[in-house]
């Protein structure tokens, strides 16, 4: 009857020890896995750099002065943010449309309640080079490379230039805030 006793006890542990080496395994078979799959998981979401360069960028307005250009980079590209004078909103309302190259109104170079403040590409549409704020003869920009001239709110009036600067998508979050990759709440694509 001894022999029997230590025979179950014998079978009990090796029951007991199986099962563990099993789960172990499993466990271990689990975890490697798991280490093999996730570079290959992680490989497929796009970089910290490619996040933040997509990302909407907020700019602070309440320091910018009248008349003063700020230029600030989004997905890599200049930007223009340019607070305009009364006298230079004035003076653009004005422009006959006849004298332009790439015809625009006012009203479709800046956003509505915040006629003061342009936000604009900063590369000539020519060859892409940038000009130089607050020069040229019309109080805006002027291509040091190839001549063109931009008025205060970008649009082309001497080229060779063939287009105006264009304006990237942005949204004004509140009158000292202003988001550039955003329109209509939406981020730009």
């Amino acid at each position: 009857m001894a022999d029997t006793t230590a025979t179950l006890a014998t079978a009990g542990t090796e029951g007991t020890k199986r099962d563990f080496l099993f789960l172990a395994t499993g466990a271990g078979l689990a975890v490697g896995a798991g280490a093999v799959a996730w570079p290959f998981v992680a490989s497929m979401a796009p970089d910290a750099a490619t996040v933040a360069a997509g990302a909407p960028l907020e700019v602070d307005l309440s320091p910018i002065q009248d008349g003063q250009i700020v230029n600030v980079f989004w997905r890599g590209k200049l930007i223009f943010v340019r607070k305009l004078t009364e006298k230079e909103i004035t003076d653009m309302k004005a422009v006959p449309l006849s004298q332009m190259i790439d015809p625009a109104p006012f009203a479709d170079r800046v956003k509505t309640g915040h006629d003061q403040w342009l936000v604009t590409y900063g590369n000539c549409t020519h060859l892409g080079c940038v000009p130089i704020g607050h020069s040229g003869n019309f109080e805006g920009w002027a291509c040091p490379c190839h001549g063109s001239q931009f008025d205060a709110v970008g649009r082309v009036r001497r080229g060779p230039a063939p287009t105006n600067l264009p304006l990237p998508p942005y949204t004004f979050a509140s009158d000292t805030k202003l988001t550039i990759g955003e329109e209509g709440g939406k981020a730009a694509a």
